[in-house]
């Protein structure tokens, strides 16, 4: 079986902790032709150009959520494609409210941008908690994260070529979390802060909490605050990096 690499072009969290960019996960699949990214923060596109990955080239883009770390560089992506002449299609799953807040954001942007003719299309799927979606090969499950946005956050599982991966996306601490990563090949995890209780999201304490719950052996951990960068000693847990890449 070929192997899924994935590649943390952007593992920071929204205010560039540790010099990071924001969160943008590709995934490349044994077909080169069908990368997919898990999140697209505002800096994706330079971060994905820093890690020598072509933006036109993806062909999905997965959201948790619709907050700008994690889903403003779409309309760069989007730009981006249709300044090089991009004429494959590209698909966005995301939660409910993911296509108006994309055409907001691209009018706020670059007015006038969400009514351009491309040689692209650009097709929305709007993935509501505990449904799930499949496309060219890639099954998406959703469960409803505790993160508010302004439309529903999501914990995600996506499958393909044979592998699971997980995502927290960025919450509190949810059961949904157990149910997204039981069997998958690897979890990416959100770990905000050690002990501080922040609302909306996941602390190192809650991972270790409900380590035993969690049926993935891989656990990677994300959106880190400057307190968990600065820590010294080993976490329990990999630690993601801009530019780390695994095989799974």
């Amino acid at each position: 079986m070929a192997e899924v690499v994935v590649t943390f072009a952007g593992s920071g969290d929204a205010f560039g902790s540790g010099g990071r960019f924001q969160a943008c996960i590709h995934i490349k699949r044994p077909d080169p032709a069908r990368p997919v990214l898990l999140e697209c923060g505002a800096t994706s596109l330079t971060a994905l150009k820093r890690c020598c990955l072509d933006p036109g080239e993806v062909r999905a883009v997965v959201v948790s959520h619709l907050h700008g770390d994690h889903f403003g560089g779409l309309p760069f992506l989007i730009l981006d494609g249709q300044f090089s002449r991009r004429k494959a299609p590209l698909t966005i799953i995301g939660p409910p409210g993911m296509r108006s807040r994309l055409e907001a954001a691209l009018e706020c942007m670059f007015p006038g941008a969400s009514q351009v003719r491309r040689r692209f299309v650009v097709d929305v799927i709007e993935l509501e908690p505990g449904s799930a979606t499949s496309i060219a090969g890639l099954d998406v499950t959703a469960w409803k994260a505790d993160h508010p946005s302004g439309a529903p956050a999501l914990v995600l599982r996506l499958a393909l070529d044979g592998r699971v991966i997980a995502y927290t996306g960025d919450t509190a601490w949810t059961e949904s979390i157990i149910e997204a990563a039981a069997g998958a090949d690897l979890l990416i995890a959100e770990a905000y802060y050690r002990d501080k209780k922040v609302p909306y999201h996941l602390r190192l304490a809650d991972l270790d909490a409900h380590r035993a719950d969690l049926g993935s052996d891989r656990i990677v951990l994300t959106h880190m605050s400057e307190e968990v960068l600065a820590s010294d000693g080993p976490l329990g847990y990999q630690r993601a990096s801009d530019g780390m890449t695994l095989r799974i």
